[in-house]
């Protein structure tokens, strides 16, 4: 009988039960939130879906998953090693069409203008305790790419990596409800009106220079910024050169899938109760969001200039595309401008800046790594 209370003891002794910690129950919550979040209400489940389930792995007690010689442990070599962001930026430059660029190269400034939140966030977070590189990763959030902060973040502050990633791909899932109160604060109903001459038909020749032409001149201005830039442009190229149609659907699809799942799981990995429970998490989220707001709004400003210099034939709005969010961004802007005119046709004008956005994120991590390192 007492080898019979011996055996179930070891046995509860061995279950996750004995390690079982509050800190444990806190994250394996936040998990399930984020699972319902992605699967009960669409907010970015390609990502959400994978990073909630990986933070529920890893907050299982004594399953090893994330140590040495664990499975997690051996996936998150391609997030350590910077792989599979890189990988998801070809599969992103395969999904996407710069013709709204190419068309109308003045909304790049668009883009551009609208890298202020990282800026802004960068030295908020300075303020608030963070050391340099820690500011950086935190401030990319602005750029509302996830692949670019988990990119950076992992370059300069992985300790960090969980609550950047989180916070990242949470507001570019909520920038249908952030961004239009800003738009409305920084426009006049005259302002949201504008309606923009339809764009320039643009030739195969320019789409397949873009992509070459871009990394050239990134690569020769920016080193640090060729993995991101040259790969997006890479996966671009394979869209629009016309003789890779297997490579360009590979990359859109079976490699890009893999290598969400890939990453989504070792994000969440890193999301442990001991690292990620900290008051520093909560400066996160909250420097995230102050810098995705003055993100949409210096995109926004910026388009008032344009406005201006244009005489009045650029919407002001579609400079809150510029964030790096595809294209959720541009359909928000395209959904104020029906909201008060539903003749006003604006997303191929919003994708211009939009997709700029990307290329912009990707220079401003490519400052931040020349300036750091």
């Amino acid at each position: 009988m007492d080898s019979y209370f011996l055996a179930i003891r070891e046995i509860l002794e061995a279950s996750g039960f004995a390690g079982l910690t509050g800190g444990h129950l806190t994250m394996i919550t936040v998990s399930l939130v984020m699972l319902y979040l992605a699967i009960g209400k669409g907010f970015e489940p390609l990502l959400l879906v994978p990073i909630g389930f990986g933070c529920l792995l890893v907050n299982l007690p004594l399953s090893g998953i994330m140590d040495e010689g664990g499975f997690l442990y051996y996936v998150f070599f391609g997030t350590e090693h910077e792989i599979y962001p890189v990988i998801i930026f070809m599969g992103i430059g395969a999904l996407t069409d710069f013709a709204p660029l190419i068309a109308n190269p003045v909304t790049f400034l668009l883009g551009a203008a609208a890298q202020l939140g990282v800026f802004i966030a960068l030295f908020g977070a300075m303020t608030m305790g963070f050391t340099i590189k820690e500011a950086a990763s935190i401030a990319i959030i602005g750029g509302a790419d996830g692949p670019t902060s988990i990119y950076l973040t992992m370059k300069l502050a992985p300790q960090v990596l969980g609550a950047v990633a989180v916070a990242a791909y949470s507001y570019m899932s909520l920038v249908p409800l952030i961004q239009p109160p800003v738009i409305r604060l920084l426009t006049s109903k005259a302002d949201r009106n504008i309606r923009m001459a339809t764009l320039r038909p643009v030739s195969k020749l320019e789409k397949v220079l873009f992509p070459i032409v871009t990394t050239i001149a990134s690569g020769l201005i920016l080193p640090a910024s060729v993995p991101l830039v040259g790969v997006l442009m890479f996966g671009n190229l394979l869209r629009e050169c016309g003789v890779t149609e297997r490579l360009n659907l590979a990359a859109q699809n079976e490699i890009l899938n893999i290598t969400t799942i890939f990453l989504g799981l070792s994000v969440g990995g890193t999301m442990n109760a001991e690292r990620f429970l900290t008051p520093a998490t909560l400066k996160i989220i909250f420097l995230g969001l102050v810098a995705f707001i003055f993100s949409t709004a210096g995109g926004v400003l910026f388009g008032q200039l344009l406005k201006k210099w244009s005489g009045g034939k650029i919407n002001p709005m579609i400079g809150s595309a510029g964030v790096s969010a595809v294209p959720m961004a541009a359909r928000v802007v395209q959904r104020v401008a029906q909201q008060e005119n539903p003749g006003n046709y604006l997303l191929m004008h919003a994708m211009g800046p939009n997709v700029a956005g990307v290329i912009g994120t990707a220079v401003a991590a490519g400052v931040m790594l020349t300036l750091l390192t």
